[in-house]
Order: C-alpha cells, then structure tokens, then sequence
C-alpha cells in the first residue's frame, strides 16, 4: 500500500479523534474564563450593608457603594461545581434546576429543557421534596385532566364542571409543568438566589441534596455545597450561570456544551483586551436591577429610602479617572478578574475594608 493510500484511510480517523476532542475535556480545562464573567456583569455585588461577613474571601472590593467580586474566584468555584455536577449526571442523576425571580424565570426554563432537566420557574410549593408522594399525585391528577381533554372526556361534562376542571389544569400546570414527567427526587439542585429559594435548599439539606447556586454577596455559603458567586439580579449574567450548569448536564450525558469552554485563552489576555468585549448598556442595565432589588429589600426591612435613579453618566464612578493610554474609561471594571494576577495584596486590603 502507498503513503497516499495510507493517508487517505488514515483521514477520517483523525477527523473522528478531533471531533472526540473538541467534545471530550480534560478536568484541568478551563470551564469559563475571568473574561465571559465580566462581559456578563458578574461582578456586580450588593449594597456594602447588604453583604454577608461569610462571603469576604469572595469579595474584591467595592465602589460607588456596590460590593465587587473577584472574577478569579468566581471562575474557580465554577470549574469545581461543574466537574461535580457533570459526575452526578454521568452515573445517572437527575437534576432540578430552580428560580423563581423574575429575572431567571427564562433562563432557568430555557437551559433546563435543553439539558433535559426538570425545572420550577413559578413557585416552589412547600413540600415539593420533602413531601414528595403528595406532589406526585398532584402531578397524577394534572395529567388526568390533560388526557381526559386529549380523549375529549370534558365535552361531555356540564359546562360549569368542564370549566372547574380546566381551571384546575391551569392552575396545577403553572406550578407542576416542569416537574411534569418526574418520578423520584434528584439527585442534585441548581439555585438560583438562594435568600428567595431558601425553602428549596432547606429541603434539600434535609434530605441531602447537593445544591449548586448561584449566589450573591448577600447569601450564606454554608449552606451551599457548591456555591459560584456573582450577580444573581443581572439577566446576562444569571444565564451564562445556569447555561454552564445546564452545559454540565449535557456533557455528563455525552453532548457539546454551548457555554462552557468557549473562551479558554482569554486567561492569558490583558486587560485592555479583555474589556474590547464588554457591554456597558447591559453592566447599567445589570447596575439598575441591582440597585433595584436593594431599594426593595430595604423597604420590605422597614426603613426609608431614598429614591435614587442611576442614570448613565455616573457609571464612570465605578472607574478611576487617570487612565493610560489605550484602555476604555471602565478599565477598572476588570478589576475583580485579574485581582490573583495583578494585586497580590488585594485580599488583605479588602479584609481590612471589610472589618
């Protein structure tokens, strides 16, 4: 046989073993880069008053009165919650994915149907794990009155009981759709906010779950197994959380992630490079809800507050005005990713601020 010959059979073989590597990622592999985390508006924490003391090792340091996290830690934890949760998947768990705020209804219902999860994007129903067999005949009785619509059963019924009967389908529908097909507990729990799904994740402990969530500056990690912090008020931010997390899923039953691996090399970026991807629109946007959701937790506290609005031409107080030549007026933006690399001293100097 000739070399050519040789080649050409030896071609698709090559060509299948590139494709096994560009789906198949070592443990060592970066799952996400400081970079993506700080083009999606992670690093924006709470309110200084509204942080928790157990979260300071996550804290970079804050400006303009909003706590910042250290991207560097963020993509840390990330790289140990996504192994995790990938194992779980490939020895045959389940995974239910959770959040109930508005701004990760979507996101939560998107990523959980792409991986083939279940999810609650509605309301949690007290019980749902701990109380697990009453939640399964709820979903029995939603899927009665679903087939009994299918079959054409409720035309035969009086209007008014037809009416009650699809009534109740709705009601059971916006709570239980995606639970819908569930038959035993997960084995994992995806959070998103864990203060607004508290309840969850106490079920969970109770009935030792691992939770992975997606946590701000204001959650208690200990009661987290695996907690990623960063912005859980920030649309871009919540769904590249959850899509790494749904991207955990998908690899630990044999699929491509969408989110996860992407951008690698930017660890070896500056910060003049890193900051070219960086929407400011979405960092306000993400800068506002923030300032948002602290304004009505103060107010549900009892205490006054001053409405203040934020409006576009102080977002350089999240910025120092001398710049060198050739980096963006939002150069400091990047702070919190390149904390470990630029500033060995940062989290004594934040400890300090912190006490």
């Amino acid at each position: 046989m000739s070399e050519e010959e040789k080649k050409v059979e030896a071609a698709p073989a090559e060509a299948e073993a590139n494709v096994r590597q560009s789906i198949e990622h070592k443990p060592e592999d970066p799952v996400v880069s400081p970079k993506a985390l700080l083009a999606a508006g992670c690093h924006f924490g709470h309110r200084v008053s509204r942080w928790n003391p157990k979260r300071s090792k996550y804290i970079y340091g804050k400006r303009n009165n909003l706590h910042l996290i250290d991207l560097n830690k963020s993509a840390t934890q990330m790289q140990s919650a996504y192994l995790a949760l990938k194992d779980i998947v490939s020895k045959g768990g389940k995974v239910l994915f959770v959040g109930t705020k508005a701004y990760a209804q979507k996101a939560i219902a998107e990523e959980a149907v792409r991986s083939g999860s279940f999810y609650v994007a509605k309301r949690w129903l007290g019980g749902t794990l701990t109380n697990f067999h009453t939640i399964l005949k709820r979903i029995g009785l939603l899927r009665t009155i679903e087939q009994e619509e299918l079959s054409g059963e409720l035309e035969k019924l009086p209007k008014k009981e037809a009416a009650e009967r699809l009534k109740l389908k709705a009601k059971l529908s916006a709570n239980l759709e995606g639970i819908k097909e569930i038959r035993r507990l997960p084995q994992a729990l995806v959070v998103v906010d864990p203060k607004t799904e508290h309840n969850a994740i106490a079920e969970a402990r109770l009935l030792h779950i691992p939770v992975f969530a997606l946590g701000d500056t204001n959650t208690d990690p200990d009661l987290i197994d695996y907690l990623v912090p960063a912005n859980d008020d920030g649309e871009a931010s919540i769904r590249l959380i959850v899509g790494l997390f749904a991207d955990a899923v998908v690899e630990g039953k044999g699929g491509e992630p969408v989110y996860a691996y992407k951008d690698a090399d930017a660890a070896t970026q500056t910060r003049a490079d890193r900051l070219k991807g960086v929407d400011q629109t979405e960092q306000i946007k993400s800068i506002r809800a923030k300032l948002r959701d602290d304004a009505i937790a103060r107010r549900k506290n009892g205490k006054r507050v001053a409405r203040k609005r934020f409006i576009k031409k102080n977002f350089h107080r999240f910025n120092d005005g001398n710049k060198p030549e050739g980096e963006t007026k939002s150069a400091d933006a990047a702070k919190p990713a390149e904390a470990a690399t630029e500033t060995p001293t940062a989290s004594a100097e934040v400890k300090g601020e912190a006490k």
